[in-house]
């Protein structure tokens, strides 16, 4: 399998950093099935506004976690970063599968992991990222991820989140994003306003923004209900356009966009 030597190189770092522990490793879990209008990944639409449906699965063990994320289109139309597979029909079309470690310091929160992006509508690829979480209001997060396969760039992400006390259980969970991307590869050419020109770069540019609120309320015995409504925007006329001007977006144009769902949750 290609980058091999990453993957060994990762799974190394982790376990190293895992350490070793005479106590017997407590196992946790948690699962969820989403229901939301559109699929939105890094601002670009993967699905047209006809719901998706999302489940996922996380085991953690002494900091790691294994974790799966699907999406399930129920009908699945174009959009400017979306080339259906199955136009017009349901399509399982994404299956992700990531590994991850996090270890605690003081009150920062560091996380190494892999990602393998298991979609039908694109090459499939993969990426590691970074994170790093500190505890204070906000929470703010500041991850970088790397595509280390089918397409080479970095995002960068500076993320906030503060949920508020609503009643003796449910709190609503405000949260706000803000990422920056920097293309490496071919695909990430830009070119001139007609799109047959290119102009000697490569997409680099204040990408996309997030704002978000939500509620989280307890069902009991583990068990959550999370509507939540998004919105998401281009933070930069580069991020946005396609036509009109010196350079475009590869990965499709990015809009104002609104997303809003619910989520089942059950952690065990």
């Amino acid at each position: 399998m290609k980058l091999r030597s990453a993957y060994a190189g990762l799974a190394l770092a982790l376990l190293l950093a895992g350490g070793l522990s005479a106590q017997e490793p407590v196992v946790t879990g948690s699962t969820s099935f989403s229901l939301f209008n559109r699929y939105l990944f890094r601002g670009y639409e993967y699905s047209g506004e006809n719901g998706v449906l999302q489940p996922s699965l996380a085991v953690t063990t002494s900091g790691f976690t294994l974790s799966f994320w699907g999406n399930i289109d129920t009908e699945e139309e174009a959009t400017p970063s979306f080339v259906p597979d199955r136009p017009g029909r349901k399509s399982f079309n994404e299956a992700d599968l990531s590994l991850s470690y996090t270890r605690a310091v003081g009150k920062w929160s560091l996380t190494a992991g892999w990602v393998y992006y298991g979609t039908k509508y694109a090459t499939e690829t993969q990426e590691l990222w970074l994170g790093a979480a500190y505890d204070s209001i906000g929470k703010p997060t500041l991850t970088v991820y790397r595509d280390i396969d089918a397409y080479p760039g970095t995002y960068i992400n500076l993320a906030l989140a503060h949920s508020v006390a609503m009643g003796p259980a449910v709190t609503l969970d405000l949260g706000a994003s803000a990422g920056y991307f920097i293309g490496d590869s071919d695909y990430w050419k830009t070119y001139d306003a007609a799109g047959s020109a290119y102009t000697g770069e490569k997409y680099r540019a204040a990408h996309d923004g997030m704002l978000k609120a939500g509620l989280t309320v307890p069902l009991g015995a583990g068990v959550s209900f999370q509507p939540v409504i998004q919105y998401y925007f281009p933070l930069s006329s580069e991020a946005g356009r396609t036509i009109d001007g010196a350079s475009c977006n590869p990965g499709g144009r990015l809009e104002k966009t609104v997303v809003y769902g619910a989520t089942l949750a059950l952690a065990f």
